[in-house]
């Protein structure tokens, strides 16, 4: 049996694992433990060996550094109540118009995702805070768990974000582009949905009532609050890519900064403080156990051959390369049925990428496509999140509105999602939407 063959069996044995609900890292772990062993009749020996080698590999991954802190960032902003400022600012601005609320909560899950990093955490914490008041002003159901479901994505496409970090280390791209290049995606799905908002609401006024408007006086003072924030965003995106600062010295910065805000503004307490720092301890220990199993993983597929193999036969099929690349956005919205968008990252980054750099899209570089083609796959993979059935966000809105039927939510995000596939073809075919800041401020 070939090595190619091995590869693609252990590759279809990981995706049965994660079908039954295995975790993803020790399904990794297992397959790529299978794998190894098989093509290496059976020595256990150099296993342990490159299992050492990769641990301390990732570990002590200056550049990972990055993750923790901006989990931190997120943390701080979270139990620290900016969230609440934030959507405070947005509400007191257009709350007054059909839909306002709900475009409201849309700005601020955009604005929080400025400073979190995180699509979940972003949906669960807007979902605290903007539920119970889009459901108080007479807002349906399905109109308002809709909303936060789809907009909590805008979480991991604002940068900073996660899975981009997490691009960067596995294809050596830069992090301080790929921030800068999903600014304006990011901006245009935040419009995307603002727009289909107010479709829905001119088609049925009942869905969202307009609030009463605010005094003026109190609109500038709501805005006021929320420029820190701002600002936090700004020095870190800034700072990374214009070079007075690396990435993980930003991200510090941000931690820090998002802190000291919480802090002074009230809103964070001891117990809060503590309960940042164990949610922060939490989620890196879980990311680095998927990165570790990501490592042996990738490391048996590439000694199968399997990636090189795939991207060869890609290369020379004279298949047309945005067939290819149509081919490879399905799957991953395929995928997204059965695993979170890190792991989608971490699994499929290896074998997709080469496939993608052998390809001739609109003669661009090889530079300008890595950070293309890692802005496209990030967008298809936050759809995962919110496409039923098992759209992750889906569940956490749900389980915060339990008055509203799961059906209603999945009914609901179908126009959101139309927003993201038209955006997805928008980028496809014009990259400069992603390329265009990135060549303005190189």
């Amino acid at each position: 049996m070939s090595g190619t063959t091995i590869g693609l069996i252990g590759f279809c044995c990981l995706l049965a694992m994660l079908a039954i609900r295995v975790h993803i890292s020790i399904a990794m772990f297992i397959t790529g433990a299978g794998v190894y062993l098989v093509i290496n009749h059976g020595e256990s020996a150099g296993l342990l060996y490159t299992l050492n080698n990769l641990v301390y590999a990732r570990v002590s991954n200056y550049d990972l550094a990055v993750i923790p802190l901006f989990i931190l960032m997120g943390q701080f902003a979270t139990h620290g109540g900016l969230s609440k400022a934030l959507f405070r600012a947005a509400g007191t601005l257009i709350g007054h118009w059909r839909g306002g609320l709900a475009m409201a909560a849309t700005a601020a899950c955009a604005a929080f995702g400025a400073i979190c990093g995180s699509s979940l955490a972003t949906a669960a914490t807007m979902g605290q805070v903007a539920l119970p008041e889009l459901r108080s002003h007479g807002y349906s159901g399905r109109l308002a768990t809709a909303t936060l479901a789809a907009s909590g994505t805008l979480g991991i496409l604002i940068p900073p974000s996660v899975p981009l970090v997490i691009y960067a280390v596995l294809t050596q791209e830069s992090i301080g582009k790929l921030f800068v290049a999903a600014v304006v995606p990011g901006i245009i799905a935040a419009l995307g949905y603002l727009l289909v908002i107010g479709l829905i609401v001119r088609q049925d006024a009942k869905a969202g009532p307009a609030a009463e408007k605010v005094p003026f006086a109190e609109m500038i003072r709501a805005q006021v609050r929320i420029i820190p924030v701002l600002m936090v965003f700004l020095v870190v995106i800034v700072g990374i890519y214009d070079g007075w600062a690396n990435p993980t010295e930003a991200a510090s910065i941000g931690a820090a900064a998002c802190g000291v805000i919480a802090l002074l503004s009230g809103g964070l307490r001891l117990r809060g403080f503590l309960d940042s720092i164990y949610g922060t301890a939490h989620a890196t220990g879980m990311i680095f156990m998927v990165l570790i199993g990501a490592d042996l993983l990738n490391s048996s597929l590439a000694l199968s051959q399997m990636p090189t193999e795939l991207a060869a036969w890609v290369r020379d099929s004279g298949l047309p390369p945005l067939l290819v690349l149509a081919s490879i956005l399905l799957i991953y919205i395929l995928l997204g049925c059965v695993m979170d968008s890190l792991a989608m990252i971490l699994l499929t980054i290896p074998i997709f990428y080469p496939m993608v750099m052998g390809l001739d899209f609109f003669g661009m570089s090889v530079e300008d496509k890595s950070v293309w083609f890692g802005i496209l796959a990030l967008m298809v993979v936050e759809i995962g999140l919110v496409h039923p059935p098992v759209g992750m966000n889906l569940y956490v809105i749900n389980k915060l509105a339990k008055d509203v039927p799961m059906k209603d939510t999945a009914f609901g995000v179908m126009p959101f999602l139309a927003s993201d596939f038209l955006r997805i073809v928008g980028l496809v075919f014009f990259p400069g939407l992603c390329l265009g800041l990135v060549h303005v401020l190189g």
